[in-house]
């Protein structure tokens, strides 16, 4: 059976291809890995915000919004490091990040500053819909009540992040133009996710 988004769903986030139910299944089993992974995921979502502000000095919004983010996305890995302690389970190594990579593949290459600027903000927005989206199919589907309401927190606190670049975007560039790359964004990463095998060992 065919698992479409609900109305709201593509609402909030926009994204056009729903996650396989199957990656809730196999992330269930692999919850060492699935841990791990996530728990990098926050550690480069506050890195990336801590290097756009240390590339964008001058623009005074985006380093008073991305600031506090920094702040929230480090909790958070650090909230993935206390659970995997707890389950007394370990921090993995790194992997490598095929979605991102894939992703970044579709930045303009030798595009004018405000062009790179605009993807960035972009790939960021899309990366945060996609994590919500996963954290919202962890909270629904796990079979363990309290991993459900764990993920119900990452949830609910990613939501807003995606609107944000996409804000913080519209702030420096003409609304039109952010619009019509959104929609390409979209458009790419739904091929995307269609090609990208299934696994439960990754967040993305």
């Amino acid at each position: 059976m065919k698992d479409e988004l609900s109305e709201h769903t593509r609402n909030i986030l926009g994204l056009q291809l729903p996650t396989d139910p199957r990656w809730v299944n196999l992330a269930e089993l692999q919850l060492e890995e699935i841990l791990t992974d996530h728990a990098y995921c926050e550690q480069k979502a506050a890195t990336t915000c801590i290097s756009l502000i240390q590339k964008n000095p001058e623009k005074a919004l985006l380093v008073e919004k991305l600031s506090p983010i920094v702040t929230e996305e480090w909790g958070h890995f650090r909230q993935v490091l206390a659970e995997l302690k707890k389950r007394k389970l370990s921090l993995g190594r790194q992997r490598k990040d095929v979605y991102v990579n894939k992703l970044i593949d579709f930045i303009k290459k030798g595009g004018s500053p405000t062009e790179r600027f605009l993807d960035q903000m972009l790939i960021m927005a899309l990366i945060e819909a996609r994590s919500c989206e996963r954290f919202k199919r962890l909270s629904e589907g796990l079979d363990d009540q309290y991993m459900r309401k764990f993920y119900r927190k990452f949830m609910e606190s990613e939501a807003g992040h995606y609107t944000l670049f996409i804000n913080l975007a519209e702030h420096y560039i003409d609304k039109k133009i952010v619009r019509t790359r959104w929609k390409e964004w979209l458009a790419y990463e739904k091929t995307l996710m269609n090609s990208t095998e299934v696994r439960g060992d990754r967040i993305h």
